[in-house]
């Protein structure tokens, strides 16, 4: 399975998502096609895990573990948040690679309320998810209703998983994502909860010791000057080189797919899942916007509309064009070095090309960016 470090701001992470009609992995997505109150299932039947998720779980620690009681798992919630499933019979539950979501009903003793049910497998990176939905509290991201931290189970009101912004075309997709970046982007704070969540001046601290370490290791696998413009951001925006009094709550995962809309009515009107959150540089939250769709570029000149692109999502989201430049360097040098380290060669040529054409230096010898593997 495909690698990606950059996750979230720490190292090593699972895998990145694959944008598809669940709306990414652990989204709270789900469509209702063909359910609601004849179609729903008796708490006794129980959906099975769809076949992706159980081959990525065999991946991840624990995972075999999790997958041998998630059943019981499934039960225990719907008793305890007093759910309906509002899942055809015979139709899979939705999935990505780390998390399973149902769509359910709660009844709750009042009027039934559409919401999903969403089981991940216990892992560093979702530990922190409650925090920022209850930080965010329906502000851009999806509304969280109930958690069991313990248990890694959220309870998330209903979005039309069957539709993303995936689904709008490249050059009309920076103002409903900057928009909704603006609402996510709320000052940091010193109250309990954020001490969730990683600081990205952190990271970005020791990545000036592990990147170029990372680099020699495996024998210098591309130009200098690619791994110095890494360098150069992560020693401006650490510890040591910044000021932190514009830090925000970032959603390092704001992808196409992890912006999904109410109703298929409304495309452009989306709201963020599945948040990777760290504490830092907003600008940190465009280069999933830039790696992803990579096709769909202008065939006359695909390394012009990537910048073309990262400017106008810039300017939708009111960023620093430079920084968000910087920071896509970064994270794609970041990516280049886990890919290749695990011998796929494909991805790690796609982090390159995306690294250095953002910069206006595509790299030579590289394959053209049709040909080079899609997320």
């Amino acid at each position: 399975m495909a690698r990606h470090a950059d996750r979230a701001a720490g190292d090593q992470q699972p895998g990145p998502p694959v944008p598809d009609a669940a709306g990414g992995p652990g989204g709270s997505g789900t469509g209702r096609s063909g359910t609601g109150g004849s179609g729903r299932s008796a708490p006794d039947v129980l959906p099975d895990l769809p076949p992706r998720l159980v081959r990525s779980a065999r991946t991840i620690d624990g995972g075999a573990r999790w997958m041998r009681g998630w059943h019981g798992l499934l039960a225990d919630r719907l008793r305890a948040w007093d759910l309906d499933l509002d899942l055809q019979p015979g139709r899979p539950a939705w999935s990505g690679q780390c998390a399973v979501v149902v769509p359910v009903v709660q009844r709750g003793g009042g009027e039934p309320e559409d919401a999903v049910l969403k089981l991940t497998i216990p892992h560093d990176e979702a530990r922190s998810e409650p925090d920022a939905l209850d930080l965010w509290n329906g502000n851009g991201a999806v509304r969280l209703l109930a958690a069991s931290r313990p248990d890694y189970a959220l309870l998330l009101a209903r979005l039309d998983g069957d539709h993303s912004l995936h689904d709008v075309p490249l050059d009309e997709t920076a103002g409903p994502w900057g928009r909704v970046l603006r609402r996510l982007s709320i000052p940091a704070g010193d109250s309990a909860p954020w001490a969730a969540f990683p600081h990205l001046a952190s990271d970005a601290e020791r990545w000036t010791d592990t990147l170029p370490a990372r680099w020699h290791e495996l024998d210098e696998p591309f130009p200098r000057w690619l791994m110095e413009a890494a360098l150069e951001v992560c020693q401006s925006r650490g510890i040591v080189g910044r000021r932190s009094d514009h830090d925000v709550l970032v959603h390092s995962d704001l992808h196409y797919a992890n912006l999904l809309p109410s109703s298929p009515t409304q495309l452009r009107d989306v709201t963020a899942i599945d948040p990777k959150p760290v504490i830092g540089d907003a600008e940190y939250a465009v280069a999933p916007m830039l790696w992803n769709r990579l096709p769909e570029l202008d065939a006359a000149d695909p390394p012009g509309h990537l910048r073309a692109h990262c400017a106008a999502l810039c300017a939708a989201a009111g960023l620093d064009a430079g920084l968000a430049v910087g920071w896509t360097v970064v994270r794609e040098v970041r990516n280049a070095l886990s890919y290749i380290g695990h011998g796929q060669t494909g991805d790690a040529q796609r982090s390159l090309w995306v690294a250095s054409s953002v910069l206006g230096k595509t790299l030579d010898g590289l394959p053209p960016v049709r040909e080079l593997p899609t997320l």
